[in-house]
């Protein structure tokens, strides 16, 4: 019996492995089946946990099996998919560009759910076009500033769009964009209020429970018995979220979370945040209780929650503020607790007042004076082991302040005045980089921020100060050249002193201090089958910083190019270079500055055979060269093959991908499908096989399951990770189910 076609289906665009493409044959396939035949021959699943349990072991003899295949096969895939007609969910391919440009500077376990969150309640309640807010078409990351703007001026000088497809007639809109809005965007005259009734909302009001357990396979240090530092918990991860939408007038959600490691102490979950918020009602226009974020001008004095940096589009760079928002993520950082409202004063103006209370962790000292005090804050969220449980929640923290915008026609200015205090003083560290960080109990903030349209152009900027510390700044703008050509340039300045604990603006560093830039970029739409996309970035660091002890410069280019020759099939290419320096790494008695070049270069294709698979290759390269050293040059390839039919009660998809990076500095980033609200990205590094499996099943028609399994075969090496996380042999695998019940 053959059953190739029911056990590798695998999640989100979702696929299954066909036979045509893997000439293995199932003797492997046809082992002990993880069900039993009842006497009119059906098939009965024995156990859920035989079944995971079976399914894991298929799949390693499978890769066992076929390991040196899997190299062959998948240049081959990459060699095909350059030769296919097939098509991408482009909407979903840009994210994933903006965000694979950002990994390499955040953290490994970054919760970004509030993308999906937000694109995922549009596609059911669709922005209504002639009513939409800037605030709302700001949500739709593939929007530019000045696309938004232009819509608004297109409805001013003629009217409500009478038909979607007028859009084709507003300057900045191409097929492309024009596609990707469609899902999200209505024209119907139906508000919320019109339909707002008790019995609507119970009864048209939406729930949503989703639960998810992930766990690495394999034992890590960190969970023997080890003296000193361990982790004191149980490897695996629970999360749980529930939230209740009713059209866009009301939500409330709570969010439960516990890290790997963590333990069942005292109550279930390490980490606990809710929220309930209204809208549009009357001149309250927002209010939000209990966990919030909020995101203003640029990012340079209040910005909280996930942003974008640079990315291939180069109109992502001028940040599209979205205002106070509840928050629904998992990170355990970067939001208020407490209260915030937006209200109309007058007809052009609102007013933001907020207060947050928090306690925070914090690695904490007594001082000469026998008093607490601290140099940093922790972020992780983690509290592992002894030392992260003995830290956790030590700072308290208050924060309190307002935000004042005027908005009319194409003019918007804002300013933001804010204070937070902590109950514990913030010393200078030891580290000579460090040396004009923020010190002392409380920090007051002021930002002025605006954005203009005039004609094809959205200048915008905002300057900031932190009291007791120095000034930063940022200015730029985005032009349309033509109908096929816009522009971007941005100027950044921001003192080394520059003290704020909300900073996201653009920057090349992890934080927005100490640096100077200037920013130009093009994006070029000659026809609907081309785009091209280029961005050079030029940056200096007055002061020293972390390994670089004196000031330095560098600078970063971009070149990308796609071909769409039909609606099923794009080819893109990509170059990438960043120059900065570091201190040596030879021996000497004082460290002098090394050039540091990193560069990557990407082929890539995105095709689909029919309508249920979809196909994607990618082959990319990375290079690192510091000073004399010898240049490391490390490679990925990989085939992601998604099976999606309509209406389909399963569905999946799968990737199988070799890499040789010669160390971590060679490293290369890859964007991995993921279960529903959750993204990863994979770090390939050192020389291996990396797969995973997804799958989705639908059980009754609002009762989804969600199953992952992820694995990394390195080789010629005895263990993976380091310190804790260390694992003894070349493997490491994770498995991740999740439930989620609308109803």
């Amino acid at each position: 019996m053959k059953i190739w076609c029911v056990l590798l289906p695998v999640s989100s665009p979702y696929s299954l492995v066909s036979k045509k493409y893997f000439g293995i044959v199932s003797p492997v396939l046809t082992g002990n089946l993880p069900w039993q035949t009842n006497p009119s021959g059906e098939k009965l699943f024995r156990s859920r946990n035989l079944i995971i349990s079976w399914l894991i072991d298929l799949y390693h003899k499978f890769l066992v099996r076929s390991a040196y295949a899997l190299k062959i096969l998948t240049v081959a895939f990459v060699t095909i998919g350059f030769g296919a007609d097939a098509q991408t969910n482009t909407q979903e391919a840009d994210i994933r560009d903006i965000l694979e440009s950002m990994a390499e500077n955040l953290p490994d376990d970054y919760d970004m759910t509030e993308l999906i969150d937000v694109l995922e309640r549009y596609r059911k309640h669709p922005i209504n076009l002639n009513r939409a807010s800037v605030e709302e078409l700001n949500t739709l990351v593939f929007l530019s500033p000045l696309q938004i703007g232009n819509i608004f001026n297109h409805i001013k000088e003629n009217g409500p769009l009478a038909d979607v497809l007028e859009l084709q007639s507003i300057p900045g809109f191409d097929v492309k964009t024009i596609q990707n809005l469609l899902p999200f965007v209505t024209l119907t005259d139906i508000t919320a209020y019109q339909q707002l009734s008790f019995k609507n909302l119970i009864n048209a009001g939406e729930n949503d429970l989703t639960m998810r357990f992930a766990q690495t396979l394999q034992k890590q240090k960190g969970y023997t018995d080890l003296p000193g530092n361990r982790y004191l918990g149980s490897p695996e991860r629970f999360q749980m979220r529930y939230r209740y939408q009713y059209s866009s007038i009301l939500s409330a959600a709570f969010t439960l979370d516990k890290d790997a490691g963590e333990k069942f102490a005292g109550k279930p979950f390490d980490f606990y945040s809710g929220n309930i918020a209204l809208f549009k009602l009357g001149k309250l226009k927002k209010l939000v209780i209990g966990d919030y974020t909020q995101q203003f001008g640029q990012g340079l004095t209040l910005w909280s929650g996930f942003s974008f940096g640079k990315g291939p589009d180069v109109t992502s760079v001028a940040k599209k503020d979205l205002g106070l928002r509840p928050y629904n993520s998992t990170n355990e950082y970067s939001f208020f607790r407490g209260a915030a409202a937006t209200i109309n004063l007058f007809k052009n103006v609102d007013i933001t007042p907020f207060i947050s209370f928090r306690n925070l962790d914090a690695s904490q000292k007594l001082d000469a004076d026998g008093n607490l005090v601290q140099s940093t804050i922790n972020q992780t969220g983690l509290h592992r082991t002894p030392t992260e449980l003995k830290n956790k929640g030590v700072l308290a923290q208050t924060i309190y302040g307002t935000t004042v915008q005027y908005s009319k026609n194409d003019l918007a200015i804002g300013t933001i005045a804010y204070h937070t205090n902590f109950k514990t003083s913030f010393i200078t560290q030891t580290a000579a980089y460090d040396r004009y960080s923020f010190t002392g109990k409380s920090l007051t903030n002021l930002g002025l921020f605006y954005n203009y349209t005039y004609k094809n152009m959205y200048l915008y900027g905002e300057g900031a100060k932190g009291l007791g510390g120095g000034f930063a700044y940022i200015n730029g703008v985005l032009v349309s050249l033509s109908s096929a050509v816009s522009a971007a340039i941005t100027y950044r300045n921001y003192a080394k002193d520059y003290h704020n604990f909300f900073n996201q603006a653009v920057s090349e560093s992890s934080e927005a201090i100490n640096e100077r830039g200037l920013y130009a970029g093009l994006n070029i739409n000659p026809n609907k089958y081309w785009a091209f996309s280029f961005y050079g970035d030029l940056f200096r660091f007055p002061w020293l910083k972390y390994r670089v002890d004196e000031p330095s410069k560098g600078y970063e280019v971009l070149g990308q190019a796609i071909y769409t020759p039909s609606k099923t099939f794009k080819i893109l290419v990509r170059f990438k270079s960043e120059n900065k320096q570091q201190n040596t790494d030879l021996d000497v008695p004082v460290n002098f500055l090394d050039d540091l070049k990193r560069e990557g270069y990407r082929a890539e294709t995105n095709w689909q055979l029919n309508k249920n698979w979809h196909f994607q290759n990618r082959l990319e390269v990375s290079q690192y060269k510091k000073g004399s050293a010898k240049r490391e040059f490390g490679y990925l390839i990989y085939q992601d093959i998604d099976y999606s039919p309509m209406f389909a009660k399963l569905t999946g998809n799968v990737r199988f991908a070799y890499f040789n990076t010669p160390s971590y500095n060679s490293r290369i980033y890859a964007y991995e499908d993921d279960v529903l609200y959750s993204f990863a990205f994979g770090m390939y590094n050192g020389k291996g096989f990396r797969t995973y499996l997804n799958m989705k099943y639908n059980i009754i028609k609002r009762l989804d399951v969600w199953f992952r399994y992820g694995l990394f075969i390195y080789k010629d090496v005895k263990t993976v990770g380091t310190y804790l996380d260390e694992i003894k042999g070349n493997k490491k695998s994770e498995v991740k189910i999740q439930v989620r019940y609308q109803f």
